[in-house]
């Protein structure tokens, strides 16, 4: 017969077999952690870096403007309570978190939270962390919006702080009320209902005064619109008579282009007057439409007042010519001679341009002689008819003939002008397609030097080399086009070019990174291997985020020892990643094993050999005795004795950093709230 002391022995052995065994499918559950440096605790891995850094921002914020402090946990399970305020209660405890400092919980496997705050000495009641977490944090967490939550709950503790009232001073006992502290209430109140008194008849006043304003703008309008409309109407009058005037002077041929524009100024001073009936008739418009009518009666004047001015300066400028016809008539056959004598060097220019350059090089200034002789030729006419007019005192018609033959000879000049000045186009192109050629070949040559793993070298190279084998060809023909060889080099040239740059930049970041790898290699090794070695001998509390950490961290090392040689770009990326997820592990190590209790124990004591993972072969093993050391007894005393429990356990003193006072689990920060999402 087995002893009963034996039998429950055995079902103790059992349950902590049992225990051992299911630790590692428990791993997600989290027991109160210690809260670190951060504020933002994220075990269950759902914020990326940029929101993890953009919680704590706001939470840094958060007590630069409130005075409050709020930390953020988020874990797999709440466990050791796995009740959500118990938990949340609990952690704050045991990190000695002060009146005025918040934790919100969220146990994101458990979709469960608790916003943990006292309510007893701090500065929010229970009902104000309640509406916090209904209105603003489960909003966010049932949309998946972990970092919005955190985010959310510290703009409503920032609102809660503003809103609070300022506490009053105490009223010693057996006192009356203050006959001072009543008088200046009452002030106060009159100085502030008088002061919005004031603020709402000055804002009436405003008010008011803005649409006198506005009505007065547009009466502006309305004036401004009235003034031009008389003035345009003038202008046109005058004109006309200037029309007539310009007929008898210069003549029918020379006043068309005045009969054009002063028609058109009539049509849009008929548009201006139809607008203006419009606005005064008895059909009322609003004030925007008074405004855009007035607007558009003022664009309208203006526009026939401009063309009017134009063709009244052109008429100017004629009976200017008028004024010394003789003189000007001297000059312009001067400037003929000059043109005439001018066009045989133009042709004889272009000839010769012909037997250098191909037809589409010279296709600018192919007609350019004969347009200069048919110009000479319509200012020699003109010319003509300016002497006859002069001779028969029709000063008039010599100075609109006068006008004709002055641009006539212009334009002659300027198409002579313009096959030198494309000569010199040319030889000027033909030097720089000999120099941007040879640059093009120096590039060809670097670029294949250069390492092209994608063939993206090789074929801007291809390109380049094509365009400028075409280049050159068009310039070796007997009958050259450097102007379009010069595009094509200038082409060929932007190709290898850009090639070239992402090359050399490309090259540069291999060189830095070859700098760099080798030390943060050597950084990836040491935080590898020390965070195995941690987790390893304590790896009964270490749970599956950080070993997750770890293994990523390793692959990462493991490529990055791989490319080293080959990428070193991407190999420093991946061991800086190997550097990062590493460090990451043995926090999450750490956290891990100061929950399980504390992360140490002898080399014999039954709790270190949970931590170590090594009581699961002891007791399968089948290889040891029970009875060894008294292992039931020892195993009620060590291990109930070292483990925290999930229950409340009281403590005095403690605050240090965090300015915490003495308190119990929950205490004051009992309250009903919380919820599931």
């Amino acid at each position: 017969m087995r002893k009963p002391g034996a039998a429950k022995a055995t079902v103790a052995l059992l349950v902590l077999a049992a225990g051992v065994l299911g630790w590692p499918l428990s791993a997600a559950a989290v027991p109160p952690p210690a809260l670190g440096s951060s504020y933002v605790l994220d075990q269950a891995d759902v914020l990326t870096n940029a929101q993890e850094a953009e919680v704590q921002s706001r939470l840094l914020r958060l007590t630069n403007e409130t005075g409050f402090d709020m930390w953020v946990a988020y874990v797999d399970e709440f466990t050791q309570p796995e009740a959500a305020a118990d938990w949340a209660n609990e952690t704050a405890n045991r990190n000695n978190l002060g009146p005025h400092q918040y934790l919100l919980a969220v146990s994101v496997g458990g979709r469960a939270y608790y916003l943990s705050g006292d309510v007893d000495d701090g500065a929010l009641t229970s009902t104000q962390l309640a509406d916090i977490e209904q209105d603003l944090v489960q909003p966010a967490l049932a949309n998946g919006d972990w970092a919005g939550a955190a985010i959310r709950a510290a703009d409503g503790l920032t609102a809660a702080e503003r809103a609070a009232p300022a506490p009053a001073p105490p009223t010693p006992a057996g006192s009356g009320p203050d006959i001072g502290l009543i008088v200046l209430l009452v002030v106060l109140v009159l100085a502030i209902g008088g002061g919005l008194l004031w603020f709402g008849l000055r804002r009436r006043r405003a008010a008011s005064g803005g649409s006198s304003s506005r009505e007065e703008d547009i009466d502006d309008l309305a004036k401004r619109a009235g003034s031009a409309l008389v003035a345009t109407d003038d202008a046109v009058k005058n004109s006309e008579q200037e029309l007539g005037f310009a007929r008898a002077q210069f003549g029918d041929e020379a006043a068309a282009p005045f009969v054009e524009v002063l028609a058109q100024a009539k049509a849009d001073l008929d548009r201006a007057f139809t607008i203006s009936q419009q606005l005064d008739d008895e059909t009322p418009e609003s004030p925007e439409q008074r405004r855009a009518g007035y607007t558009e009666i003022l664009r309208l004047c203006a526009s026939a007042d401009e063309a009017l001015d134009a063709k009244a300066s052109a008429f100017e400028e004629l009976r200017a010519l008028e004024a010394e016809a003789p003189e000007a008539l001297a000059r312009v056959q001067e400037q003929h001679a000059a043109a005439a004598a001018a066009l045989p060097g133009a042709e004889a220019e272009l000839a010769r341009l012909r037997q250098r350059y191909s037809d589409a090089a010279l296709s600018p200034v192919a007609d350019n002689p004969a347009q200069a002789r048919a110009r000479l030729d319509l200012a020699a006419q003109q010319i003509a008819t300016a002497s006859t007019a002069l001779a028969a005192g029709d000063t008039g018609e010599a100075a609109v003939a006068l006008r004709a033959s002055q641009m006539a000879v212009s334009q002659a000049d300027t198409l002579e002008k313009a096959v030198s000045a494309l000569a010199a186009d040319l030889a000027t192109a033909e030097k720089r397609c000999a120099d941007l050629a040879a640059e093009i070949d120096g590039d060809i040559a670097a670029a294949g030097a250069l390492p092209d793993p994608d063939g993206r070298i090789a074929g801007a190279v291809a390109a380049a080399t094509a365009q400028r084998n075409a280049a050159r060809a068009s310039l070796g023909g007997e009958r050259s086009d450097p102007l379009g060889a010069l595009g094509t080099l200038e082409k060929a040239n932007a190709t290898i070019d850009a090639v070239l740059a992402e090359a050399r930049d490309a090259a540069e970041r291999q060189r830095r990174a070859a700098s760099q790898l080798e030390s943060t290699l050597v950084q990836a090794r040491a935080q590898v291997s020390s965070t195995e070695s941690f987790i390893a001998a304590r790896r009964g509390a270490v749970g599956p985020t950080a070993r997750t950490r770890l293994a990523e961290a390793g692959a990462a090392l493991v490529q990055a020892e791989q490319l080293r040689a080959s990428d070193p770009v991407t190999a420093l990326t991946l061991a800086q990643r190997a550097v990062q997820l590493s460090g990451e592990a043995g926090s999450l190590a750490q956290n891990d094993v100061g929950g399980f209790g504390g992360g140490s124990g002898g080399g014999t004591d039954m709790l270190g050999a949970i931590l170590g993972g090594i009581a699961v072969n002891s007791l399968l093993g089948g290889g040891g005795s029970r009875s060894r050391g008294g292992f039931g007894g020892g195993f009620g005393g060590g291990f109930g004795g070292s483990i925290r429990s999930g229950g409340s356990r009281s403590r005095s003193g403690g605050g240090g950093m965090r300015s915490g006072g003495s308190r119990s689990s929950g205490g004051g920060r009992s309250r009903r709230g919380g919820g599931r999402f």
